[in-house]
């Protein structure tokens, strides 16, 4: 399977989460995003993450989801990033039907819904760092991972 990089916009990254820009008022925009939270033990783990840089075509064989919570990355120092997503096919797995490959600049942060597939976070240039924002509770449960067949992602 092929998957060509397209630019990330809000209307064509809505069935996965939201896209986070700056305030358009110029100063503060509230509720921009859907927290989720949906385990009363989980709590909020505000993360950093450092980045590695993918080279294209970049072969993809595995994703992940956190099925019971939103996850939010706002880069901190990221030029561009990577953000491949598909949605869930109701029974867990990833409906490849709804794959997406999408170029972000390190300006915007994402918020994934709940449930939705994607890969690890990937710069494109050089590395980056992230802050990360998700609620765990420290089980099996916070994040799964499923081995697909390769996907290639062209840039």
């Amino acid at each position: 399977m092929q998957v060509a990089l397209e630019p990330l916009t809000a209307e064509a990254f809505k069935p996965y989460g939201q896209v986070l820009n700056a305030p358009s008022n110029g100063t503060r925009e509230d509720f921009v995003a859907s927290v989720q939270n949906e385990r009363s033990a989980a709590r909020p783990n505000l993360a950093l993450i450092g980045a590695k840089p993918g080279h294209f075509p970049l072969e993809i064989k595995a994703l992940e989801r956190h099925a019971y919570s939103n996850q939010a990355f706002l880069p901190l120092d990221v030029s561009d990033y990577l953000v491949v997503v598909c949605r869930d096919d109701g029974n867990g797995k990833p409906d490849l039907a709804t794959l997406r490959a999408f170029r972000a600049g390190g300006h915007s942060g994402i918020n994934y819904n709940a449930g939705t597939w994607h890969y690890g976070m990937t710069t494109i240039g050089r590395e980056g760092t992230f802050a990360m924002l998700v609620h765990e509770d420290g089980s099996g449960d916070d994040c799964h991972f499923v081995d697909v067949a390769p996907i290639m992602v062209v840039g």
